[in-house]
């Protein structure tokens, strides 16, 4: 079989979600507006959640408003954390993906998004269909996918049996989240290629939260294994506001784009342009953090 391509996802969502100090919609959008002529392939850019549980991401409608989409080859994401904010973001034709948090953690998934497994799968059937009718796809990330800091049952066996179900309901992109940044190269190593050969019908993701000492064993263990999706954020920054009170960062997309660069994958990435939205990243998080 051949190899697929790289697809690369930018996050700003997660590096903004946990600022406390608001940032103003005009300069969400314009950051955004930015991030779209970089080249990424999908950008992770808002949610539809309780503005009371993510009050910074409470524009997402508005911020969706101000884009222009005409020039870009990026595709948009948004995260929901239940049907009715599924419903919300299908309603918007410009987005391309759901993104759904579905733990492996029972105490996770009660903390973000406030429902347990048996309701979130539930949950998960439902956004299938919606995304079916609405011509969306759904992406799947499972949460505390390495491992959890609550003492919830954990095996790569686990990972494995959510995945079957998820492949049961046909969900095509399943992201592992190493929510809290607990995955090490042998355990992303054994994940990746135990599932990508049991599931052929599914696309497997890395989302892999990381210290700027680690970053490079994961993302080798995750490629080496055969993941061709990856998740980052410029600068490395954010995480789960949800998790831990102590963030470990987001992969930085840099980082990514250097490694992957160095691999020989082509990645479509406007250098000058990268260049220029890492200077904003820097900018916007330093006034706001």
């Amino acid at each position: 079989m051949p190899t697929p391509p790289v697809i690369l996802t930018e996050c700003p969502r997660d590096a903004m979600q946990g600022l406390a100090d608001f940032i103003p919609t005009p300069v969400k959008t314009a950051y955004l507006q930015q991030l779209l002529t970089v080249g990424f392939d999908v950008l992770d850019f808002g949610s539809f959640v309780s503005p009371k549980a993510i009050p910074q991401l409470r524009d997402t409608a508005e911020v969706l408003a101000g884009l222009d989409l005409s020039q870009t080859r990026t595709r948009l994401l948004a995260i929901v954390a239940n049907l009715r904010g599924a419903e919300q973001a299908a309603s918007h034709p410009e987005i391309s993906y759901l993104g759904f948090p579905l733990s492996v953690s029972e105490t996770f998934q009660r903390r973000n998004t406030n429902q347990t497994i048996a309701q979130a799968l539930a949950d998960v059937a439902a956004m299938h269909e919606l995304c079916e009718r609405r011509g969306k796809t759904l992406v799947v990330y499972l949460s505390m996918g390495f491992g959890n800091p609550y003492g919830d049952p954990y095996s790569p066996a686990i990972v494995a049996d959510f995945t079957a179900q998820l492949a049961a309901l046909d969900v095509r992109i399943v992201a592992l989240s190493d929510t809290i940044g607990v995955s090490t190269p042998a355990l992303i190593t054994s994940l990746f290629t135990e599932l990508i050969p049991a599931f052929p019908h599914v696309a497997f993701g890395a989302h892999l939260h990381t210290t700027p000492l680690t970053w490079l064993e994961k993302v080798q263990a995750a490629y080496q294994a055969g993941c061709r999706r990856f998740d980052g954020a410029l600068g490395g920054i954010g995480g789960c506001p949800m998790a831990t009170d102590v963030l470990t960062g987001n992969m930085a997309t840099e980082n990514l784009v250097a490694f992957l660069a160095g691999q020989g994958e082509e990645l479509g990435i406007a250098q000058v342009k990268f260049a220029g939205a890492q200077l904003a990243a820097a900018q916007l998080f330093t006034a706001h953090h």
